[in-house]
């Protein structure tokens, strides 16, 4: 029997969102189109693949034991057929997405743009801010790159993490509190997800105190502003914030205990592992964050390595 490989594709997007509609977003297709897909995989596997349960679908045994090798031989597809390819950025015309926490994109975004300007003038970046909920966006193209703190779990999500930057407490007196000063004040978190705990409450608790948060804000920028007019403090990522610190006239002291550090991490689907288009897009984003966190400032353009 012959088989049609363009199949493996289909399936691996089957596989992947669990959903017809997904699948066919992902691979640009209509909906009836994908379905009809499903039935010829069906057809040739023998097998119901995804099958309805209530308003979902649920991959079948068989589908889960083919999942992995389905997304191998469609990556090794992909290597195989791509062409060994090099980008020209002058020629470049292109727009990437970039969504990322508010504070890391304004940080590294002024030197981006100068490089983007100076080498690829036919680019052009389109940034997002970072979704209340998780999203499949990477996975579903509507993202070229994602900026934020967290190393991403699924395989098909390639990461790059490129450092760290570290916690302060942010306060318009500019003075130092111990640890009871610091429960005891009236603090501000940045959460996407408008959690009012993070991980400093754990640290608190551990020595048996619980601080006062009067509010989560969804974006550092909005944090600082409440900062800046209030008493209210806030602890923050030091260096992806100096500038924005200093454009708001705020200071940054020590905390009254060791703070974990923040990761840094860019993440990809693997799709654009190989994609020079995408890797020069990777290699300058990633050199001006490490130089916002090795200075503090917001990095002028440099060429990566």
């Amino acid at each position: 029997m012959q088989v049609d490989l363009n199949l493996l594709t289909a399936l691996d997007a089957l596989l992947e969102e669990n959903s017809v509609q997904a699948a066919a977003d992902r691979l640009h297709l209509t909906p009836p189109a994908m379905s009809r897909t499903l039935a010829r995989i069906r057809a040739t596997t023998g097998d119901d693949i995804l099958v309805r349960t209530g308003r979902t679908m649920t991959p079948t045994p068989r589908a889960l034991a083919m999942r992995d090798e389905v997304r191998t031989l469609v990556a090794r597809a992909n290597r195989v057929l791509a062409p060994a390819r090099t980008v020209d950025p002058a020629t470049l015309r292109r727009t990437f997405t970039i969504q990322g926490h508010d504070a890391l994109l304004a940080a590294l975004f002024p030197a981006l743009l100068r490089t983007a300007s100076a080498e690829a003038p036919g680019m052009s970046l389109r940034l997002l801010a970072e979704a209340p909920v998780d999203t499949p966006d990477l996975a579903r193209g509507h993202v070229d790159l994602e900026l934020g703190a967290t190393v991403p779990s699924s395989p098909e999500i390639s990461h790059l993490v490129v450092g760290a930057d570290r916690l302060v407490l942010v306060t318009r007196a500019g003075r130092e509190l111990d640890i009871e000063e610091f429960a005891a004040a009236e603090h501000v978190i940045v959460s996407r997800r408008g959690r009012l705990r993070d991980g400093v409450d754990k640290v608190l608790a551990e020595v048996g105190l619980r601080r006062r948060v009067v509010a989560a804000l969804p974006t550092a920028a909005l944090a600082l502003q409440a900062i800046a007019h209030s008493d209210v403090v806030g602890v923050m990522a030091e260096r992806s914030t100096a500038q924005a610190r200093a454009d708001a006239g705020l200071s940054a002291v020590e905390l009254p205990f060791d703070p974990p550090s923040a990761p840094v991490v860019l993440s990809w689907h693997s799709r654009y592992d190989t994609d020079p288009a995408h890797a020069w897009l990777r290699a300058h984003c990633r050199t001006a964050v490490t130089d916002v966190l090795a200075s503090g400032r917001v990095a002028e353009p440099t060429s990566p390595e």
